[in-house]
């Protein structure tokens, strides 16, 4: 019986099939709504005082966290963050979040940081 010959013939689309399926925007999608949750999760709500008495801002920081994914020349790319005006760009929290990393600032710091530290829980992530 004759032995059955196969020729490998390499893929040269391979990696741009991959980044393209519909599986890899799944997945990076995927990614992305998970880091959007855990920002809302404890994205600060400022209450305080504003520039105006007329004006409130409850949530408005929490409601603009979005996340969603987009088609570009080389694959799919995933993203997520904060649409909110650049007044509302200061994530007010409750003091300098206890770390063991070194800042460069000095004394009190009033910011929380929630796109960072859901980016941050996500690289722990596999």
């Amino acid at each position: 019986m004759p032995a059955a010959h196969f020729r490998y013939v390499p893929n040269p689309r391979m990696f741009d099939e991959l980044a393209r399926a519909p599986e890899m925007r799944d997945l990076l999608l995927d990614k992305a709504q998970q880091g959007a949750n855990f920002a809302r999760g404890f994205a600060p709500e400022y209450s305080g005082p504003t520039y105006k008495p007329g004006v409130s801002r409850h949530g408005e920081y929490k409601d603009s966290i979005y996340s969603g994914a987009h088609l570009n020349p080389n694959g799919w790319r995933a993203e997520f963050g904060a649409n909110a005006p650049w007044s509302l760009q200061v994530e007010f929290g409750s003091g300098r979040p206890s770390t063991s990393r070194l800042r460069p600032q000095g004394g009190h710091s009033p910011k929380a940081r929630p796109l960072g530290r859901a980016l941050d829980s996500l690289r722990g992530t596999a």
